[in-house]
């Protein structure tokens, strides 16, 4: 039987009239460890080169010289002191891979919550809200982060790092470095987080690296509380170890 030609329009009018079903992001919940390759493991899954840092003048000359002096010390084996020693928090970006330590994830629609284990240290990224504008934004560790998902990618946009907090290889920064991570499923078990980093003030170009993480089904963070350790900094700025009193 043939149907008739109003029947069809009216249908394929209802069709395209009929609302379209956002698709749902990809769920990034979970605990995931740095993932550093290895033997047998696929090449394709490792994180692509840095780009290479290249910093303004004065801050190359600076960065250099702090460089070479935290090679000669290790060389030495009198390395220089961290903010680990003194327990500061890494904040960000360096937070995100501390050695081996995992980092969970806590996927809200209005939220997205990153603790990691090392420090136990908290970045929270507002889902679909304006970027503040730089200046306007008190300055801290984490500073603050918006966040959006294109097609399957979590876009994070974050200023506000306060210049102490040391960057990424511990290049300088100013007020004005702005982060931006692209973070997306490249297996299922398998994330990747690319970082570029822009700064006007010490940067001549954008940085780019990315950190891999491997899902760790079943795990349960532990407490990570940096307490008064046994390490110090004598007056050279050498770590020494403080011997435990009888």
């Amino acid at each position: 039987m043939k149907v008739p030609t109003v029947a069809v329009a009216v249908s394929l009018a209802m069709l395209l009239s009929a609302p379209v079903q956002a698709q749902a992001p990809p769920d990034l919940s979970g605990v995931w460890a740095p993932y550093r390759g290895g033997r047998g493991d696929d090449p394709s899954l490792a994180p692509p080169p840095a780009s290479p840092i290249v910093l303004k003048a004065p801050y190359a000359e600076r960065y250099e010289e702090r460089r070479a002096a935290e090679r000669e010390a290790v060389e030495r084996g009198e390395p220089l002191a961290t903010d680990a020693v003194f327990c500061m928090p890494y904040g960000m970006p360096r937070m995100m891979s501390v050695a081996l330590y995992p980092m969970e994830i806590i996927q809200r629609p209005q939220q997205i919550t990153i603790v990691t284990e090392a420090f136990s240290e908290v970045r929270r990224v507002y889902m679909h809200e304006p970027q503040l504008p730089v200046g306007e934004v008190p300055p801290g560790y984490y500073g603050h982060s918006v966040g959006r998902w294109d097609s399957e990618t979590l876009v994070i946009d974050t200023i506000a790092i306060k210049e102490s907090v040391p960057g990424y290889q511990g290049m300088p920064h100013s007020d004005r470095m702005r982060i931006t991570e692209r973070i997306r499923l490249i297996t299922p078990d398998v994330l990747h987080d690319e970082i570029t980093i822009e700064d006007p003030v010490t940067l001549e170009r954008p940085v780019t690296y990315t950190h891999a993480y491997r899902r760790m089904p079943g795990y349960k963070m532990v407490e990570f509380v940096c307490e008064n350790n046994r390490e110090y900094v004598d007056e050279n700025g050498v770590v020494r170890m403080r011997l435990r009193e009888n």
